[in-house]
């Protein structure tokens, strides 16, 4: 099936990105993957969306890769390293060795590395034998370093004052903890093809600013890069605004160990999701659920509704949802296992083509 044929209402036009944050984030992501650098210089990259760590979510992340080094982690195969799989296949030894000689001290139990062992074995990508009671190992290949830089994107299309308030403490803790390389805010232009420039007073001046229209983005603010080899402070409380809470904001350090640990972890789990992922908490067996072409790449779309809707709206609680009659699925009408399944297999054939 061609890309064209996922088109299934025949047209190019694509309602506009201010529908909704979640129509908006998705053109972010398609954008990035066409089309970054946003200075101009192009980068080759993995784009994924809502990722980070326990305390942090990002909307969209941008990961610059070496092609050459991303094209031997393939050999890892399409599903994400944890950081278990990470110790065990960074530091396999090329020749047998114990696997407690050849990996370092993890920090906990030898027996939850024993099992990641195993875990790396079943998967293919780490080779094991016994030598007595002792489990040998040797790499298949080195993991390579494929990850270059880690970029931070908050999307916003309507930004408000209010909004501007509580996106400006976002990202003062993104900047202060330095886990990106640079950190991003994209917003819709106003209407004289900018962004209020009160609203930019907000941000942190480490920030950079996107002004997105849809399709094209323009830099109203150059970010400044981070240094995410260095030690990084979590803001972990911050005074109210109240005139009677005169207490000090609390902080920790965190060491750049953690960081690059984290960085790939958040690398992995973008290589194995990528952006398209929305489609795993939809309903694409939905009769009215239909995909339409935007700027740069597909977004989900509502017959019933006529419009693009919402990750949340697209469930099988919605009052609109109608599955698929079997016979689509069962006598392979009008394409092989329905609609949905042939949506489903351009989409992930898209994942495989950009990773």
């Amino acid at each position: 099936m061609s890309d064209a044929d996922a088109d299934t209402d025949g047209g190019p036009d694509a309602p506009s990105a201010g529908d909704s944050e979640f129509a908006f984030e998705l053109r972010v992501c398609a954008w990035a993957e066409a089309a970054w650098h946003p200075e101009g210089e192009d980068r080759p990259c993995v784009v994924a969306r809502q990722l980070g760590t326990k305390r942090r979510r990002w909307d969209t992340v941008v990961v610059e890769v070496d092609p050459d080094a991303l094209a031997r982690r393939a050999n890892f195969g399409a599903e994400r390293l944890d950081s278990d799989l990470l110790h065990v296949v960074r530091h396999a030894p090329a020749d047998w060795q114990f696997y407690r000689d050849a990996l370092p001290h993890p920090g906990y139990p030898w027996r939850y590395v024993r099992e990641a062992v195993h875990r790396a074995a079943d998967r293919g990508v780490l080779e094991t034998r016994r030598n007595g009671n002792r489990i040998e190992v040797r790499r298949k290949w080195p993991y390579p370093d494929w990850v270059e830089r880690v970029v931070a994107v908050e999307n916003k299309p309507d930004l408000d004052a209010s909004a501007a308030d509580a996106l400006a403490d976002q990202l003062e803790r993104d900047v202060a903890l330095g886990l990106a390389d640079e950190v991003w805010l994209a917003t819709e232009p106003d209407d004289a093809g900018g962004v209020q420039r009160a609203l930019l007073h907000e941000m942190p001046v480490e920030a950079g600013i996107l002004a997105f229209d849809g399709s094209e983005a323009s830099v109203e603010w150059h970010p400044r890069r981070l240094d995410p080899t260095a030690t990084g402070t979590r803001i972990t409380g911050r005074p109210s605004d109240s005139e009677f809470d005169r207490s000090p904001a609390s902080f920790e350090y965190v060491d750049a160990d953690w960081k690059r640990r984290k960085r790939l972890e958040i690398a992995e789990r973008a290589y194995e999701r990528g952006w398209r992922s929305y489609l795993e908490t939809m309903r694409p067996d939905c009769r009215h659920f239909a995909v339409r072409r935007a700027a740069h790449g597909y977004v989900p779309h509502c017959a019933a509704k006529g419009r693009e809707q919402t990750a949340a709206e697209c469930s099988g609680s919605c009052q609109d949802y109608e599955p698929e009659p079997p016979a689509w699925r069962q006598k392979e009408w009008p394409i092989e296992g329905g609609p949905g399944a042939a949506i489903r297999r351009v989409l992930d054939e898209r994942r495989r083509r950009e990773r």
